[in-house]
């Protein structure tokens, strides 16, 4: 293998479509009105940078942790690592190396941002060794990695977001990481405890209950608020309700994505192949856009 190649498979190893969940770090800016502030956004996006090395740093240590299990995945044991296209030193050499540069410019950047920076990390090793092997708290984890990333949103951003919105993103989270499970069990069937053993707690029913719960959840914080006080008053209008349709449209197409057309198993794949759940994501940004900054 020449060195472009291997440069290419450490590159993909990183997992860049991921770093699409980072996005959630703009949220903040978004809905405190920080998003025409210039030097707010340029730090911001430097933050996204950072959590995305953070993101690929973690993902290089699961898969060392998790390499024996990658390689009965149907799936995963194509990654980088599994696969054996690269080593587990080069791995590990690249996610120590993206660790120590990303705490060191997270505290120039903000010394709380890079307190939070460890505790991601630091939260993250305690999930891979621990944490994943418990039904349901494998799952909450997730949704504590999301509510990391609007946190730092919040601190680069100087803005304190609605408690709302958090318990929006957390619950967004509870979503997508339990749909997950369920794609796993339908995907791995009788393999699934042996890829992972938290998989032999879970049934498709039982995740089938959970998922209606948070579902129903979901679209009732998001529709508090859009009519609370606070909010109303932040933003200067109360018309943030005609996002609600939106918010509904994008829950329920992913639904069907999960139920009809066998996806699930990896968000960012569904999003980046989605076209309707695209544009859906692109007008509910418009529409917030126009009603916090233009008081449509």
């Amino acid at each position: 293998m020449n060195k472009m190649q291997n440069i290419k498979y450490l590159f993909f190893a990183l997992r860049p479509k991921q770093w699409l969940k980072n996005f959630f770090i703009f949220l903040p800016m978004l809905f405190g009105g920080r998003l025409f502030d210039s030097q707010i956004t340029m730090e911001i996006i430097f933050a996204f940078i950072l959590f995305s090395m953070a993101s690929s740093s973690v993902y290089l240590f699961n898969d060392i942790i998790d390499l024996k299990n990658d390689k009965l995945h149907p799936l995963k044991k194509l990654r980088p690592l599994p696969s054996g296209k690269i080593s587990v030193f080069q791995a590990s050499f690249v996610a120590s190396v993206l660790a120590i540069f990303l705490i060191t410019f997270s505290f120039i950047l903000d010394i709380n941002f890079g307190y939070l920076i460890i505790i991601y990390l630091s939260f993250n090793i305690i999930y891979s060794m621990i944490l994943k092997h418990f039904v349901v708290i494998d799952v909450f984890s997730i949704g504590f990695f999301f509510l990391l990333r609007i946190l730092a949103g919040c601190i680069i951003a100087e803005v304190i977001l609605s408690h709302w919105i958090v318990f929006c993103t957390v619950l967004l989270a509870l979503f997508i990481g339990f749909n997950k499970r369920r794609h796993e069990l339908k995907l791995l069937k009788k393999r699934a405890y042996g890829h992972r053993s938290v998989l032999d707690s879970y049934s498709p029913y039982f995740i089938d209950q959970m998922v209606s719960v948070i579902t129903s959840s979901i679209v009732v914080v998001y529709m508090l608020y859009t009519v609370d006080g606070n909010t109303v008053r932040n933003v200067g209008s109360d018309h943030l309700i005609y996002s609600i349709p939106l918010v509904y449209y994008g829950i329920f197409r992913y639904l069907y994505l999960i139920h009809k057309r066998g996806k699930g198993g990896d968000p960012t794949n569904i999003l980046l192949n989605d076209k309707k759940l695209q544009i859906d994501l692109i007008l509910w940004v418009i529409v917030c856009i126009t009603i916090v900054y233009f008081k449509f």
